[in-house]
């Protein structure tokens, strides 16, 4: 299996399809991870475009998007090893709902006008179409910074943590931090052919779920190792509870959230405890219950948290996400 550079050139779709309809082969890397932790909007900050697309907790069209319609009724509770689901936000052009594919979720993003948009780490992986071009967005260990104004319409398929290894057939740690086109991973012809599929789909966030389905192995009786790992660090069980409960050594269980989750368990307790405050906090529970309830030690320990993961203060990200 070859290993992916660590950093990849970045080229938008619309010019790698004006190269490929020139004779030419041009690779391709996003460098901006499209909404899966979806876009927070705010007022222009004055900063450059940055090389992220904003996965925010973000938002809903207030314009429903044709292809994927969303029922207006209340989104269900989230379980323990499924993608977030995202939040209503009036300012971003963003939709949801949840995916055929277990644990999964569908998304449609459109660049905004104007605003700022922050990718948040979440433990889990995309599959991007996004200007004729078929992608894969990694698992972020860190938050980054784009403007939706040079943003196209984008809609990607949001796996459940540790999901998109076996739907892309590599360790997830080879695509942390990265965004990859699905012909580095996959035969170029096959890739081609999918990509004629999901352009003809009337619905291209059902012809991911296609494209994925075709994937991923046959379900299986045994409880898989991720989804136990999760929703075991989740309640706030140690590494060393954890990897005995699933009857691992401390270093086995950490060499297999690499291949599952591109990061070490420590990281991934980290990212599912910043998404569990997140949770609580837009739903505007004083900081102080968030940080008791959550897992941190007090709300200083949070504060420092939010900043490392995301970037910024808790306060000013519950300003760009509209909490």
């Amino acid at each position: 299996m070859r290993l992916l550079p660590r950093r990849i050139t970045v080229v938008s779709p619309a010019e790698r399809c004006a190269h490929r309809t020139a004779g030419r082969s041009v690779s391709v890397a996003l460098s901006g991870r499209v909404p899966g932790l979806c876009p927070d909007v705010a007022a222009p900050s004055g900063r450059s475009s940055g090389s992220r697309v904003g996965r925010s907790r973000g938002a809903m069209l207030a314009e429903p998007s044709p292809e994927e319609p969303i029922p207006d009724e209340p989104k269900p509770q989230r379980k323990v090893g499924q993608c977030p689901v995202r939040v209503r936000h009036p300012e971003v052009m963003y939709v949801e709902r949840r995916s055929q594919l277990r644990g999964a979720v569908v998304w449609t993003h459109r660049g905004a006008p104007h605003g700022e948009g922050r990718v948040l780490p979440d433990g889990c992986m995309d599959l991007l179409w996004w200007d004729g071009a078929l992608v894969v967005a990694g698992p972020d260990t860190r938050a980054h910074v784009h403007s939706p104004r040079n943003l196209s319409r984008i809609t990607g398929l949001r796996f459940a943590p540790g999901t998109g290894p076996a739907v892309f057939g590599l360790p997830a740690y080879e695509l942390r931090d990265q965004r990859v086109p699905l012909d580095e991973l996959w035969p170029e012809r096959a890739v081609r052919s999918l990509e004629e599929r999901v352009a003809a789909a009337p619905s291209p966030g059902s012809a991911l779920e296609l494209v994925a389905r075709d994937r991923l192995p046959q379900r299986s009786t045994a409880r898989p190792l991720p989804s136990a790992v999760v929703e075991l660090l989740a309640r706030g069980r140690g590494v060393v509870d954890v990897a005995r409960s699933v009857g691992l050594s401390e270093r086995q269980l950490h060499r297999r959230c690499l291949d599952a989750f591109g990061y070490g368990p420590k990281t991934l307790t980290r990212v599912l405890r910043l998404q569990r405050a997140l949770t609580m906090a837009d739903r505007a529970v004083p900081l102080a219950e968030v940080a008791a309830a959550s897992g941190y030690a007090d709300q200083a320990h949070l504060s420092r948290e939010f900043r490392a993961l995301t970037g910024v203060p808790p306060k000013r990200l519950l300003g760009l996400r509209g909490g």
